[in-house]
């Protein structure tokens, strides 16, 4: 009886930690308006994220640190445009970074939203 109850327990511990688990919400980014190949704004869909970086295509590393704002905005200006499409890497607040490949494409529109296969 006792070892019923202990499989039970693990089936209902193992059953509520995929249900939490799996509560994620799909990333965007949407370029906010008055963008342009060297001012960008990004606005996450999500208020996880912090650390905010931007690699360039054909990039090694993330060279570009954006600035919050305070109304969750993102914001980067350089003196030259920036290289597209844009890998963007974040910290997520419940640990570790991400990185979401090729997000931001050469031909953006500002005021669009542009997926990412991250879920947060």
């Amino acid at each position: 009886m006792a070892f019923r109850s202990s499989i039970l327990l693990a089936t209902v511990a193992l059953a509520t930690l995929f249900a939490v688990g799996s509560c994620t919400t799909p990333l965007t980014f949407q370029v906010g308006k008055g963008s342009k190949p060297g001012h960008l704004v990004l606005t996450p869909n999500v208020a996880t994220i912090s650390d905010v970086e931007i690699k360039e295509h054909g990039g090694d590393d993330f060279s570009f640190t954006l600035k919050e704002g305070p109304t969750g905005t993102w914001t980067l200006d350089t003196k030259t445009p920036l290289k597209y499409p844009l890998c963007i890497r974040f910290a997520v607040k419940s640990g570790g970074y991400r990185i979401a490949d090729d997000v931001i494409p050469a031909n953006f529109k500002a005021g669009t939203t542009y997926k990412t296969t991250l879920n947060i």
